[in-house]
This record gives C-alpha cells, sequence and structure tokens, in this order.
C-alpha cells in the first residue's frame, strides 16, 4: 500500500464524486477510477458504492476512512518534522554546562532566547565538569557543551572561545580586609587558598595560581573544593578565601562577601565544544546563537 492509493480514497470519500475527486488531485477522472478498483482489488473489499451520480462509502470504506485521514496526517506530520529538521527549527537539543556556568546570566538568557525563537526545539542540559563533558561528547550523550578550556581528548573535538569572565575573591565575614573594596592578590599570600582540583577544570585552576605567583607569592593550599561552585559554602565557613568566577557571587551564602580583583587578575574563560565534522543544523544554529550573544558580552566588557 501506498500513501498515494489513501490520499485517492480520502479524496474521493470527501468529494463524493470520481470527477470532483480527480479534479482536486489534478488528474483525469478514468485512472483515478481504476486506481480505486486497484486499492479495492488489493484490499480485498468493495470502498464504495457507485451511484448514477457520485459515490458514497460503504460500510467498510466508513470504517476505514478516519484510519486513513490519521495516516495521512501522520505522514504529513513525519515531513514537517523532516523538514524542521533539516533547517535547525525542530528537535531535542542536548546541552553539557561546566561547573558554575548555569549561574554566569548570559548563559541562560541565550538559551531562554533561542528557545523563544525556536519553541518546537525542546532543549535538555547536563551540568558537570570539563572532562566528564568531554566525554559525553565523544558517547554523544551531548550535542554541544559550554566547557572551560583546555578540553582535554581534543582530537575529535571543535573548540571554539566563547568569553573570558571576571574573578572576584571570596572572603568570609570578620576577615581583616571585608571592608575593603578591590583585593590585590598579595594581600592574599597567608591565606589558605580553598580550590577546585586541577582535573575538573586545569586551565581556570592554573590560571588562579599563575595569577598568584605573578603577584609575587605561592599560595597555602586550603581545603579542596569538589567543583568551583562549592567554594563558596567553604569560605563561608571559615576555612580560606577563594578566588572564583564573577558569576558565583550571586550565590547568596551568608557569610561571604566577594571582593573585585586589582589588575592583573586572572579570568574565566568558557569555550564551547562539539564533535568535529558537520554538525546538525539544530547544533549549528545554537553554536552561532550562543557565539553571538558571547561577542556582545565580551564588547560590554572589553
Amino acid at each position: 500500500m501506498e500513501l498515494r492509493q489513501l490520499r485517492y480514497f480520502v479524496a474521493v470519500a470527501e468529494h463524493g464524486s470520481f470527477t470532483k475527486a480527480a479534479m482536486a488531485l489534478g488528474m483525469e477522472q478514468p485512472p483515478l477510477s481504476q486506481q480505486i478498483r486497484q486499492f479495492e482489488k488489493q484490499l480485498g473489499v468493495t470502498l464504495f458504492h457507485r451511484l448514477t451520480r457520485g459515490v458514497e462509502l460503504t460500510d467498510i470504506g466508513t470504517a476505514l476512512l478516519g484510519h486513513a485521514q490519521t495516516i495521512l496526517s501522520m505522514g504529513e506530520d513525519f515531513c514537517s518534522f523532516a523538514q524542521g529538521l533539516s533547517r535547525g527549527e525542530r528537535g531535542h537539543l542536548r546541552v553539557g554546562l561546566a561547573g558554575a556556568v548555569p549561574l554566569l546570566p548570559m548563559i541562560p538568557r541565550t538559551i531562554r532566547r533561542f528557545r523563544e525563537a525556536w519553541p518546537e526545539v525542546s532543549v535538555s542540559f547536563e551540568e558537570s565538569n570539563t572532562p566528564a563533558l568531554s566525554v559525553a561528547l565523544h558517547e554523544r550523550r551531548v550535542d554541544v557543551a559550554i566547557v572551560r578550556p583546555p578540553v582535554p581528548d581534543d582530537e575529535d573535538l571543535a573548540v571554539y572561545p566563547l568569553f573570558d569572565e571576571p574573578t572576584v575573591v571570596a572572603l568570609p565575614n570578620g576577615h581583616a580586609h571585608e571592608k575593603d573594596g578591590a583585593i590585590r592578590l598579595e594581600m592574599l599570600a597567608n591565606e589558605p587558598l580553598i580550590i577546585f582540583p586541577r582535573e575538573l577544570g586545569p586551565g581556570f585552576h592554573d590560571a588562579i595560581l599563575s595569577a598568584c605567583q605573578h603577584a609575587g607569592f605561592t599560595p597555602r593550599m586550603g581545603q579542596q573544593a569538589p567543583q568551583i561552585a562549592a567554594t563558596v559554602p567553604l569560605v563561608a565557613a571559615g576555612l580560606g578565601v577563594s578566588v572564583v568566577p564573577q558569576s558565583l557571587s550571586q550565590i547568596h551564602a551568608g557569610g561571604v562577601t566577594f571582593h573585585p580583583i586589582t589588575p592583573p587578575a586572572p579570568t574565566a574563560t568558557l569555550a564551547i565544544a562539539l564533535l568535529k565534522g558537520h554538525p546538525a543544523p539544530l547544533v549549528g544554529k545554537f553554536v552561532n546563537a550562543l557565539r553571538e550573544a558571547c561577542s556582545d558580552e565580551n564588547s560590554l566588557i572589553s
């Protein structure tokens, strides 16, 4: 059975006439009548009573009409969905987010605008660290990831720089510099530094330590935080100080004050990563939207 045969059947049923149906279909009446007879023979049923003027459905034809209309509608939906996929306007997008990335206002704002522009696209998220997101990309569990470079095992990945987020110093309440404005890193030389394990984000980890070295000291390493966002609660607990992405200042953890850093200061670099090759249209559309948004954000702070 072909969809064309169902289309002929539905057209004749809806018009009640081979002649009118043929005109609507843009074909001659005799071939249409022949196609319906072949279809009836193929199914082993009689679909229409042939009358002097027009036709009417048999009981079997009436029972089959709704099914035929449903199948044709599903066929149209299938074609529409396929065309939407080819244009990057429909489908499901799986986005990986490195630690603390969701707290950067620009990221959820861009995703929200993308969803508003393409409402038939569903988006799901996986928040993890950069090495784990690299694995997820290779295993095709996410389509695109916002990461903190460098990205391990990146031979098969395309990595595009996005945004250099400023950093701030997080101090516990009651700290000697609590009332100060901007902090010079050398002011923290004798403080235990709370930082996340290097393997979770080697680029940002090394940027913090390098900035301390540039300021003339090697930091005293305090308790390790299990992830970037976890540094703030540890500072609030009085276990040390930390250098964190500016977006973490949105965490309203009691007992912490946030301070800008006197230049030169480390930055928390973000990049977008995806498998090399020709990405699906939906992925390409999202990458372009994100890069454009980040370009605008960079221009605002430069």
